[in-house]
């Protein structure tokens, strides 16, 4: 906004004063104008300064306002993505343990239907299920009475005292198959030691208990029904060829008691078959 400026006149009378004060009036007025003008300028342009000053301080302050503004907007927004973030984190985590519980039910569900399966298919091997004996009070249990449970098989072993209760090899293995068994396979050194801990020693060191060893048509040791040997126990004692069945002497080494012997001699044997409820 422009400074008005005001001129000021002033009049001096004279009371019939000379030609020549008149000229000092007229030097007069004129430096009295000349002061006043300048006074009046002075001032204008001190209020002009005054307003340049303000005119400069205006955009600082524009700047001051517009940077808290824009802090003010980082902290609003920093505070609302750390809620957002940590709700999406908890949101997460509930997902996560709800999977994780539906997993752990399949799971379960999974083990229980692979329990029923194996069931079914340990009866179905059966011609007639013996359920009285298998499941009293209709409770089912993994193995039948006087039978040892190790990992998935259910072991009979006999314990005839006298010789007119042993078998020969073929003999035993008729007897395992009206079990709904056969002579024991053994394929782990844990097998091996689990049956070792069961049989005991009786008559003489030639006695043992038979398994489901015996040479083949081609004179090679397999198991009952074909199986190739995936290890083997032997005892480091001799044997005569002619000698086509194996068993387990209890009064050889136990980590080496397979024995070669006649089929015809008459021993204890031992029974293997599947659990009737498997294990978890």
């Amino acid at each position: 906004m422009e400074e008005e400026l005001n001129y000021a006149n002033v009049t001096f009378k004279t009371n019939g004063v000379s030609t020549q004060m008149d000229s000092e009036k007229s030097s007069l007025k004129e430096i009295i104008y000349d002061e006043v003008k300048t006074e009046k300028t002075q001032d204008t342009h001190l209020i002009i300064t005054e307003n340049e000053k303000r005119a400069q301080f205006h955009p600082l302050l524009f700047l001051g306002m517009i940077c808290f503004t824009l802090l003010l907007a980082i902290i609003i927004l920093s505070v609302y993505f750390t809620y957002e973030q940590r709700r999406q984190s908890d949101v997460l985590a509930e997902q996560n343990l709800k999977l994780e519980e539906v997993s752990a039910d399949l799971q379960r569900r999974t083990a229980e239907r692979n329990r029923l399966n194996w069931t079914l298919d340990v009866i179905l091997d059966y011609d007639t299920f013996p359920a009285a004996d298998r499941c009293p009070q209709k409770q089912c249990k993994p193995c039948p009475n006087d039978w040892a449970m190790f990992q998935s098989n259910c072991y009979l072993f006999t314990k005839g005292e006298y010789s007119y209760n042993w078998k020969t090899w073929e003999q035993s293995q008729e007897f395992c198959v009206k079990e709904n068994a056969k002579l024991a396979v053994i394929d782990s050194q844990e097998e091996q030691e689990f049956i070792n801990n069961k049989t005991l020693k009786y008559n003489d060191n030639k006695h043992g208990y038979w398994i489901g060893l015996k040479k083949d048509t081609e004179d090679t040791w397999t198991w009952a029904g074909g199986r190739n040997l995936s290890v083997t126990f032997w005892s480091t004692e001799k044997a005569v060829n002619r000698l086509s069945c194996g068993l387990i002497n209890p009064h050889l080494n136990h980590s080496s008691n397979w024995a070669k012997s006649s089929c015809d001699m008459k021993n204890r044997w031992i029974c293997e078959t599947r659990v009737l409820i498997r294990p978890d």
